[in-house]
């Protein structure tokens, strides 16, 4: 399929609105450290080439990077993942998988070496670093960041605060037995950004999703100990990115859904919000 269905981007365009106002935020350009937004693809349907156009085409300037759910994905055709990337690339847009790389540690490392392989010649820019259901030592996870960086790879490791983010416990159960104190989650972070990775991804799981009620007190204890250009908070869940740029500001790093981008550029923006959060 050839990509010409989309049209050239303006290299280094500042983002521009339909309609401006005096009293909207301005928008850094990209690349940026401050108000990424990752978006999340869709995880168990394909996303396919003209779908992705007609979003990036209008928020590119908006959207960082795509994630790209590694297993559900692995079935889609070489060449369409390959121009699916390329999109992205034209638009500035990055391109990361999920956490499959954990998968492949059960193979053996050569598995590993392989996967890292196929990433970076089918376009990859990001991998990320899952440990949700897996559990590695503190110093294979160092040196999975390394590996990751050595194949040319941007490397963005997750830390959460709960463990088997994905169980089917009910989340009263979860917080009583797979939470971890805010403070070794930070500690790990920062062992990880020493190491060379890009950003760290906060899991939800236990902050303000699997909870009884939300644990704002978390996001506010990891930023203020890392900076808030070098996390990214998953905030996936209607409500939660309101919740982060009030309480953090509109240059908080935030991952979303794809159907989320919108909403999340007007509340940067300070086009609008909800009643909850900013009154009538």
């Amino acid at each position: 399929m050839s990509l010409a269905i989309v049209p050239e981007p303006s290299s280094g365009e500042t983002p521009t609105r339909s309609i401006d106002s005096p009293r909207v935020s301005g928008r850094s350009l990209k690349p940026r450290a401050t108000g990424q937004t990752e978006i999340r693809g869709p995880a168990y349907t394909p996303m396919a080439l003209r779908h992705l156009a007609d979003e990036i085409e209008a928020l590119s300037p908006y959207v960082d990077s795509l994630k790209l759910a590694g297993g559900p994905q692995s079935p889609m055709p070489r060449r369409q993942l390959v121009d699916l990337i390329a999109l992205c690339h034209r638009y500035d847009v990055m391109v990361a998988t999920d956490g499959l790389v954990g998968r492949m540690l059960l193979h053996g490392e050569g598995t590993v070496d392989g996967y890292l392989r196929g990433c970076q010649e089918v376009g990859f820019d990001i991998i990320e670093l899952s440990s949700g259901c897996l559990t590695l030592p503190a110093d294979d996870s160092v040196r999975l960041v390394k590996r990751v960086q050595q194949a040319g790879l941007k490397v963005r490791p997750v830390i959460g605060i709960q463990f088997a983010a994905a169980s089917t416990l009910p989340a009263i159960g979860q917080v009583q037995h797979f939470t971890r104190d805010a403070e070794s989650a930070i500690q790990q972070a920062r062992r990880f950004l020493a190491a060379g990775a890009d950003l760290i991804m906060i899991e939800s799981a236990g902050i303000t999703e699997q909870v009884t009620s939300w644990r704002t007190e978390v996001p506010a204890r990891i930023a203020g100990a890392l900076g808030l250009e070098r996390v990214m908070f998953e905030a996936a869940v209607p409500g939660v990115p309101a919740w982060y740029v009030e309480h953090h500001g509109p240059a908080v790093n935030l991952f979303v859904d794809h159907r989320q981008v919108v909403m999340l550029e007007c509340l940067r923006a300070g086009l609008w919000g909800v009643a909850d959060h900013w009154g009538e």
